[in-house]
């Protein structure tokens, strides 16, 4: 043990990997149907092994924190731009009700509390688990100069405050929104999800995958009265479905098909249909077995949607001028996967993923935007110089009240990664980070951000917690609730938004995918996550802003 206690206290980094080990592992244990989670996993798993006295230098921390806002900033940016614009001014509105509903909520209990400083980040950083607080709240207490003694015990509050309140912030705001609120609203969850789908023409969510496909290629011998009439006239007859002629046999050989190609005497054709339009056959021909002429290469692609062409027009619109021969199989925006139907509109920004005979998804791609390669290649240009802009612009600082106010640098991260990720989708030729890259530095950024946290503040972890925890876990449920609870009463009855919308923005405002996954699980429904991702993004700029607002307020 001792030898272990002295590798540890002189190999710093040692005990930041043991503590993300050991944090992982506390996060997957569950209480019923909660789990821990990876970031009050580490945070816990940082207090217990800081108990030994580990010191680690400020610049680890600081350097992973700013890493996982980068991160954050680029997966959220074409959503945050485009909320920016009038067709989500509903979902914005939503939003900024309830992150400025958080920070009075936050700042009446701590004055009537009489909380400290770090108690009152800590507070509101836990109730709305919104970990990025902890960094630009300490950022901005550190500058107050308060001494090091003071300062040293305030940033320990914040961890303290955290831990208690994370736990609580995040049950609070599962359980209301997915089970109290449709309750004191009457709203059922899972007849709007159904009536929206139904509505907007979107598949319902299956609890499984299953073996069925949706779109199936088959052969058919075709009837003598389709002699002499095109392959466009063909694809026609299925009108409204959608079927594609891919390949014709004629004679010995097999030949592409394209909308002006004529029939002859003979033919036999490879179509492309959803499997309800084929199943019991068609009208066409008679199916036949012609594995040659099934035979070819059918790839799945990645496309990001950039063309001004396409942006905010339906996918039916969109699919009867480019979609030929092209099925959508996955549509992403802001990192989730969403429902579609033929009336979701596309958003510059948005992630398809294309499946058909190569020629047509490149085709089809290149007019949607860009086709996305394959590959493991992070562009570190573009994430360093991200980065190193981000914080010169927010080392920038104005006096407010005496007290110098400033993005900081780790605010700034944020900002540029919402400006790059952005750009990124606007022109996707450059700034390419892959996903597994992105998830670590989002999701192990965040984690040795806040392990070190658990590290640092472990000394007087135990005696901050004897001293604030009992009243802080009713506060934290209420800080959690009220602001989810007026942004509710404001969609529902100010705004006449769609409940299964409202729900969605609410969880997405309140940076809770916790909430999402438990929304769209009452609801039995995806449908919620496209109320999520504007709101979302826009929280996160917003609740990180509070940090320093809180400490301004409370010093």
């Amino acid at each position: 043990m001792e030898y272990l206690l002295t590798a540890l206290q002189k190999n710093p980094e040692l005990a930041i990997f043991l503590t993300l080990a050991g944090g992982f592992v506390l996060g997957r244990l569950r209480v019923g149907s909660f789990r821990l989670g990876n970031v009050v996993g580490t945070l816990l798993a940082g207090v217990l092994i800081g108990q030994l006295n580990i010191e680690v230098p400020a610049t680890v921390k600081v350097v992973f924190f700013d890493l996982f806002l980068f991160a954050t900033g680029y997966k959220v940016g074409p959503q945050f731009f485009r909320g920016l614009g009038r067709s989500a001014l509903p979902q914005v509105a939503v939003t900024v009700v309830l992150c400025v509903t958080s920070l009075l909520a936050t700042f009446v209990a701590v004055k009537l509390l009489r909380y400290d400083t770090g108690t009152a980040a800590g507070l509101l950083a836990g109730a709305f688990t919104e970990s990025t607080v902890i960094g630009t709240a300490g950022d901005a207490i550190t500058r107050l100069r308060l001494g090091d003694a003071t300062t040293t015990q305030l940033l320990n509050n914040i961890a303290v405050a955290y831990a208690v309140t994370y736990l609580v912030g995040t049950t609070g705001a599962v359980w209301f929104l997915s089970s109290l609120a449709p309750r004191l609203l009457k709203v059922d969850l899972k007849a709007e999800g159904q009536a929206f789908e139904e509505q907007s023409g979107g598949a319902r969510e299956g609890k499984s995958l299953a073996g069925y496909r949706e779109w199936d290629i088959r052969a058919y011998r075709l009837a003598p009265e389709w002699v002499g009439r095109s392959v466009a006239d063909l694809e026609r007859s299925f009108a409204p479905e959608r079927a594609f002629v891919l390949r014709i046999r004629r004679g010995e050989g097999v030949m592409e098909a394209a909308p002006n190609t004529v029939l002859c005497p003979g033919d036999a054709v490879a179509l492309g249909a959803r499997r309800r339009v084929v199943a019991g056959g068609v009208p066409i021909g008679i199916e036949l077995e012609d594995r040659e002429l099934l035979e070819f290469p059918i790839e799945a692609m990645d496309v990001v949607v950039t063309s001004s062409a396409v942006v905010d027009r339906t996918l039916t619109d969109v699919a009867n001028e480019h979609g030929r021969g092209v099925a959508l199989v996955r549509l992403i925006r802001g990192g989730e996967e969403i429902p579609f139907g033929p009336s979701i509109t596309l958003n510059r920004g948005d992630l398809l993923r294309l499946a058909g005979p190569t020629q047509e998804v490149e085709r089809a791609g290149q007019a949607l935007g860009y086709v996305e390669r394959s590959g493991a290649t992070t562009d570190m240009v573009f994430v360093g110089l991200g980065i190193v802009l981000g914080g010169l612009i927010g080392l920038l600082s104005v006096k407010v009240g005496g007290l110098p106010l400033s993005l900081t640098a780790s605010g700034g991260a944020l900002i540029m990664g919402l400006v790059f990720g952005w750009l990124r989708s606007v022109y996707p030729t450059f700034g390419r980070i892959p996903e597994a890259a992105l998830w670590v530095f989002d999701t192990v950024g965040l984690a040795v951000f806040i392990g070190v946290v658990g590290l640092t503040a472990a000394p007087g972890f135990v005696d901050g917690l004897r001293r604030t925890g009992p009243s802080l876990v009713l506060v934290g449920l209420l800080v959690a609730i009220i602001p989810h609870l007026t942004a509710l009463l404001f969609g529902r009855f100010v705004l006449k938004m769609n409940p299964i919308i409202l729900f969605g923005a609410c969880a997405g405002a309140g940076t809770s995918t916790a909430a999402l996954r438990s929304i769209q699980d009452e609801a039995q429904s995806k449908a919620p996550v496209l109320g999520y991702t504007v709101p979302y993004a826009l929280g996160n700029i917003l609740l990180t802003a509070w940090g320093p607002v809180i400490v301004l307020l409370t010093q």
